[in-house]
């Protein structure tokens, strides 16, 4: 009996894929910062995901968007890509892993 689906792994490859996308600003990635909110996959749709970024003002958020395209459109070439940037609910420190906390020496 498998416990994932061929979509599950998909999205946890996708999931350790955005590790690869480091925000310029604080050296650390995306997923650890807690920007990614939702990872879908399913063959009709492709890859969706929702995200957000530290403040509707990010500086660096054009590099950010375009180096998640970059990351999707290169590892997952079996598949469309849509990258929805969400502000609600509104991204706060409680958001970062503890990784992401440690590499921040938020600890």
């Amino acid at each position: 009996m498998e416990l994932f689906s061929e979509a599950n792994k998909i999205e946890i490859d996708i999931y350790h894929s955005l590790k690869d996308v480091i925000d310029p600003e604080l050296g650390i990635n995306i997923i650890d910062l807690g920007l990614v909110y939702d990872i879908h996959y399913s063959f009709e749709k492709g890859i969706v995901i929702n995200l957000t970024l530290s403040s509707e003002g990010c500086p660096m958020g054009d590099v950010i968007l375009d180096d998640i395209k970059a990351v999707l459109k290169e590892k997952f070439t079996f598949c469309d890509s849509q990258v929805n940037l969400i502000w609600e609910p509104k991204w706060h420190s409680g958001f970062i892993t503890p990784a992401g906390k440690k590499a921040l020496n938020l600890n």
